[in-house]
């Protein structure tokens, strides 16, 4: 029922997800999600991430923080994912410094805190808008099976192996798998894409000869995501085909590299985004990952 003032639970943290399933009406003409800090009406309660898409003459949608009964400056996206008349999800990530939404599976915006975290207490979902599920989600729950797995190895470190962790590396970051691929096998690269990026690289390859057995080159300026591999001192075939370029500058990312019996395959934030057949075969010589280019390096693992 909207309007919509629900409690958040032990507030929200860093790595939580809220999703947001619903529909826009025919008739919408706006609607908006709030997180706010109390449900109190008069005086109005502040609003830390006021997240409003528009749908009057030019469609947008218009991002803003409310304190003490006024509103700060607009930040304005005028990429519309929603369509009147069709369902949604809409999936807010809580980051250190800011708000990362992704509707239908495809990054929007970034929007950093003006407000606290700490302070946030409520979701608000007001205007003309059908909702069917509002989650809360840890990160965990979020990465699709193959990712769960690290999830329930870190709970249990005695049992796994780790590539070492790397937290604030700089690029470029070379680093040793400690066991060496085999189908089944997992390698996670957390970071976050600089401001104004050009590319950045991601490598599997050998470290007892020059050959790169997976490259994936994501170029921002051209939204190409360019896959090849380095064989017996010569590129091949570039691959570039992708539904949804993932990448946008400053956001937050989750890569993850699945080893199959004949392909590698590909998600970005939990969402399947390619796969890659095997070019070099003998998988058992890839042991080094490298990570180069405009990106901010968090975390590197496998398993």
């Amino acid at each position: 029922i909207i309007p919509y003032v629900g409690t958040i639970l032990g507030g929200l943290v860093p790595g939580e997800l809220i999703m947001i399933h619903g529909t826009v009406p025919d008739d919408a003409d706006r609607f908006q999600v709030d997180l706010q800090c109390g449900s109190s009406t008069k005086p109005r309660a502040d609003v830390a991430f006021h997240f409003n898409p528009r749908f009057k003459r030019s469609s947008c949608i218009v991002c803003n923080t409310l304190e003490r009964e006024k509103w700060g400056w607009e930040e304005i996206t005028y990429e519309m994912p929603f369509q009147k008349g069709k369902s949604f999800e809409i999936v807010i990530m809580i980051l250190k410094d800011k708000f990362q939404v992704a509707v239908n599976k495809k990054h929007l915006l970034l929007y950093n805190h003006r407000i606290s975290l700490g302070r946030i207490d409520t979701l608000g979902i007001y205007g003309k808008v059908q909702i069917k599920t509002i989650d809360f989600v840890s990160v965990a729950k979020f990465l699709p099976a193959i990712v769960t797995l690290s999830l329930y190895i870190e709970k249990s470190k005695s049992q796994s192996k780790f590539l070492l962790v790397v937290y604030f590396q700089g690029v470029p970051y070379v680093g040793k798998l400690d066991t060496a691929l085999r189908p089944g096998c997992t390698v996670a690269i957390k970071g976050e894409v600089n401001k104004n990026p050009k590319s950045f690289v991601i490598n599997l390859k050998s470290s007892d000869s020059k050959d790169i057995a997976l490259h994936l080159n994501p170029r921002m300026k051209n939204k190409v995501f360019v896959r090849n591999s380095y064989l017996h001192d010569s590129w091949g075939e570039e691959e570039k085909e992708v539904a949804n370029f993932p990448f946008s500058p400053g956001m937050y990312f989750e890569l993850i590299i699945f080893c199959d019996a004949h392909q590698f395959k590909v998600a970005v934030n939990g969402v399947h985004t390619l796969e890659y057949k095997h070019r070099f075969k003998q998988l058992e010589k890839i042991n080094v990952v490298e990570v180069m280019g405009d990106v901010k390096l968090l975390d590197v693992r496998s398993w």
